[in-house]
């Protein structure tokens, strides 16, 4: 459900100061043996990813918590600036590996705004169905990890099971079931096969009945809701002011989501809600989620409606590799399919920040070209990172039984955090 008024959105100096969002240990319990401090994780079977949670304990309650990174660092950004363009499209869809599609639509769409590079119709239609594809696959894998780490064991089993049949379709697009590079500076590196579209209409008549499934199991259930109402709370001010986005600042009650008020690609075009709740606890952060899996439906299947015929990538032979069966006639074809492979395309000299609405919330991603065929600088905002920082303030008030529960509705993804 959309909330019909939209709640206030702070700006510039009007941003209020959030409540205190570090835990301190209380000074009368500072130098008291009743103080437990424990480590969970970096290697925990109930944190997601590699995360280190440095957590003071007083009794059950979690008077203090300090977050450690780092685990899984691999410098993805530094390794992309000693890339060609071409060949740094294979590593943004590795930072979120949940959310693969998604991180390589946002850096494509940079090389491609530098390029001032025009779009053929059928590319942007088909990025925009893949991309709500893998928004279904990424809250997919956070219901049936979140559900299994706080006890509802059954949910991880029947997610996958529909998560599976996506990546069914990204093996019928491109090969590969994660880690596509079917996006192309210019377009998508083939054109959609014949039978994706019966296959994914199959997909988008049964998704709903597995969301009624899921609710049947939870939305209700009693065990549940003890263990995500009123739990991590975060209100409005607080998720602002912290930079929230995406799930975790809708379930705050803030009607924001850049498909709808800052268009890309075909958005404008489609008809869809915003689902928003204004609990700001675990429980809306589920609800948001479910309800944006509904909405990501009804997307897909209004791409495949009104997907349009034509080139599926631009044709300009100094950024886009000639067509397969050219090579062996033409020698021209030849020579720029070997530059772009060996010594990439030249971007032109400039900078640009681009952003979309990943599963996790606003992606962004700004790079810098001084002109030649690598990037200059290559700089990525990760929604995880910054839901992370909300852990502390989200905790307050918390018993070490609700931490799970709490870091699994914040759906961070180490990789992207870490990078």
């Amino acid at each position: 459900m959309a909330v019909t008024e939209r709640p206030q959105i702070y700006e510039g100096s009007h941003i209020p100061t959030p409540t205190p969002t570090v835990l301190g240990v209380p000074p009368t319990l500072r130098d008291s043996e009743e103080i437990l401090q424990i480590n969970f994780g970096p290697n925990h079977p109930s944190t997601h990813g590699v995360l280190r949670l440095v957590v003071d304990l007083s009794g059950e309650r979690v008077v203090g918590i300090r977050a450690v990174i780092g685990y899984l660092h691999t410098g993805f950004e530094k390794n992309m600036e000693h890339k060609t363009w071409w060949k740094a499209i294979t590593y943004p869809e590795r930072i979120d590996y949940v959310s693969f599609q998604n991180n390589e639509l946002v850096f494509v769409l940079a090389i491609e705004k530098l390029l001032a590079m025009e779009i053929p119709e059928k590319a942007t239609w088909m990025r925009m169905l893949l991309a709500e594809l893998n928004r279904i696959h990424s809250h997919l894998i956070f219901l049936g990890t979140a559900a299994l780490e706080i006890g509802a064991i059954s949910m991880f089993w029947y997610c996958f099971r529909e998560r599976d049949q996506i990546l069914d379709l990204y093996e019928m697009v491109c090969g590969a079931r994660m880690h596509t590079r079917y996006f192309q500076a210019g377009g998508l590196a083939e054109d959609i096969p014949r039978g994706f579209a019966p296959e994914c209409r199959k997909f988008v008549e049964w998704m709903p009945q597995a969301l009624d499934q899921y609710e049947a199991m939870l939305t209700r259930n009693e065990i549940w809701l003890q263990r995500t109402e009123r739990i991590g709370l975060l209100s409005a001010a607080d998720a602002v002011a912290l930079g929230q986005s995406g799930p975790v600042l809708r379930a705050s009650g803030v009607d924001w989501d850049l498909r709808r008020d800052k268009p890309y690609l075909a958005y404008s075009e489609v008809d869809f809600d915003v689902p928003v709740y204004r609990g700001g606890d675990v429980y809306d952060r589920y609800r948001v989620r479910m309800d944006e899996m509904r909405e990501s439906v009804r997307i897909v299947e209004q791409c495949l409606e009104g997907m349009p015929e034509g080139p599926w990538i631009a044709d300009d032979r100094k950024v886009v590799l000639p067509p397969r069966h050219e090579l062996h006639t033409s020698m021209e074809s030849l020579i720029h399919h070997f530059k772009i492979v060996t010594e990439g395309y030249r971007v032109p000299e400039g900078e640009v920040y681009v952003t979309v609405e990943s599963p996790r919330g606003e992606l962004g991603c700004y790079v810098v070209s001084d002109g030649g065929p690598k990037p200059w600088r290559v700089k990525f905002r990760a929604p995880s990172f910054v839901a992370l920082e909300a852990t502390a303030t989200c905790m307050t008030d918390a018993l070490i039984a609700d931490l799970i529960a709490i870091v699994g509705s914040l759906d961070s993804v180490m990789g992207e955090v870490d990078r």
